[in-house]
């Protein structure tokens, strides 16, 4: 095993369906990724747009399958999570695969205003509102219910939050209830901080609800972990399912549950996750438990974050230089900040597919990743799979080595600040988005430049 190509290849399996090396030269969903270096420069991120559409259509092949499968006689929701991510092109792109809305804050109200306005979206869409919600919250969830989005259902974190709506929306309109899930066992906490518990939420009903212009539309569960094949994540599905048909006997109206947390994304090469199975044993779980209750069963939706957007970013870098910085740690230093670009990986240890745009005929070592600020922990040094990263060697000092994270597309430009200051005053990269045209050619543009000092300086209040 001597070059590169010989590791990953004798490792995993490779190449995959959307990531391949022709001319030793990497391809991202058959984009030529040193075309898009040479063209806009580095550091970068993109984003491709039709994984998005794609990993919307595949979830409702899941449902649909499963559905049929089982004989399942309710109807499945896609919902897209916008705090993974804002932009418009991601709304606006995601919108084309008949989705829905979930929003966190005050301002993601704002954008439904603005997709409605552009003709984006109509008023029958739903839109769950979620989060614990401050005083602006609240009133802008209010004048969407007043101006006749039917669908907007804002889903209940606390006790207290009913008596705005009741007080202020001026005719009869449909609620949530997000029920306060157990957490991991080994979590800090043992029931989670957001929601209601599964205690007060049967009695809340019945002696604030009932009987009201309220309509108690939806349950809300979710998992922090996401979907997983685990004891914890069966057991706090099958104890909401229970509660969903306990209240069902005295709510009527209660028709449909959200499950919230998420289908995970590719962090590997190693990946493995068996998606139909998945979802046919949540459809299979959800009617037998409905079935030996003499329950209906439920409407599903789902709010997919990551799983909608993850998939479709990259990061890219040029390697500046190397470091030996004693007998065994080289050092290979980017042109960018791990903390300000990619900060789930400083925050949460979050890995991600690394891989060479060039040099894959080259001989490989062993390397750790230095980004550009000042701070120890501003490093990349371990993946998925291994304790180690291993990328081509250079063969000179000034040879041009890129390399890309990828599956970085939810999160990171919130997390880390996006357009305003950063750590080190480390700018944010360009952002180039890459689409296809009805022949299937590519196309891309660049949706923004990298950050300049100016508005730093404007943050900062130096202008």
């Amino acid at each position: 095993m001597k070059s590169y190509i010989d590791l990953i290849e004798q490792t995993f399996e490779f190449p995959t369906d959307e990531l391949r090396v022709e001319n030793n030269e990497l391809h991202f969903n058959d984009v030529p990724l040193m075309d898009i270096v040479k063209k806009y420069g580095t550091p970068l991120k993109l984003t491709y747009l039709p994984k998005i559409g794609e990993k919307i259509q595949l979830a409702k092949k899941y449902f649909e399958n499963a559905m049929q499968k089982y004989k399942y006689k309710g109807n499945y929701t896609y919902c897209y999570c916008t705090k993974s991510s804002h932009f418009q092109f991601i709304l606006e792109e995601g919108l084309k695969n008949d989705i829905h809305l979930e929003t966190s804050s005050a301002f993601d109200i704002s954008i439904i205003k603005h997709l409605y306005q552009k003709r984006k979206i109509d008023k029958n869409i739903f839109i769950i509102c979620n989060g614990y919600k401050r005083p602006l919250y609240q009133q802008y969830i209010t004048e969407l219910l007043n101006d006749g989005f039917t669908n907007c259902i804002p889903v209940l974190d606390n006790l207290k939050e009913l008596a705005e709506y009741e007080k202020n929306v001026n005719h009869p309109f449909q609620i949530g209830i997000r029920v306060a899930a157990d957490e991991e066992p080994n979590f800090e906490f043992y029931t989670s901080r957001l929601g209601i518990r599964y205690n007060d939420i049967t009695s809340y009903y019945q002696n604030h609800i009932q009987g009201t212009k309220v309509q108690l539309k939806l349950l809300h569960f979710f998992i922090n972990t996401g979907i997983k094949d685990t004891a914890y994540y069966w057991s706090e599905l099958s104890r909401f399912i229970y509660k969903y048909c306990e209240l069902k006997k005295v709510c009527p109206e209660l028709d449909t549950i959200d499950i919230g947390g998420g289908f995970p994304i590719k962090s590997s090469l190693q990946f493995e996750y068996d998606f139909q199975y998945m979802v046919d044993q949540i459809i299979e779980n959800i009617k037998w438990i409905c079935d030996k209750n003499d329950t209906p069963v439920p409407h599903i939706m789902t709010e997919f974050g990551t799983f909608t957007v993850g998939e479709s970013g990259a990061t890219i870098y040029s390697v500046l230089g190397q470091k030996l910085q004693n007998d065994k740690e080289l050092w290979y230093m980017i042109d960018g900040s791990f903390i300000t670009h990619l900060p789930d990986i400083w925050g949460v240890n979050q890995k991600y597919i690394l891989l060479p745009l060039n040099k894959w005929s080259n001989h490989f070592h062993k390397v750790n990743l230095g980004g550009l600020t000042c701070d120890s922990m501003d490093y990349y040094n371990s993946e998925a799979h291994s304790s180690e990263v291993f990328l081509p060697k250079r063969d000179h000092e000034e040879d041009e080595l890129f390399i890309g994270f990828f599956h970085t597309g939810a999160y990171q430009e919130s997390l880390g600040g996006y357009g305003g200051i950063q750590h080190c005053l480390i700018p944010s990269p360009k952002h180039v988005i890459i689409d296809r045209d009805e022949n299937g050619k590519i196309h891309s543009w660049l949706f923004s430049e990298e950050q300049h000092s100016e508005s730093m300086l404007k943050t900062l209040g130096y202008q």
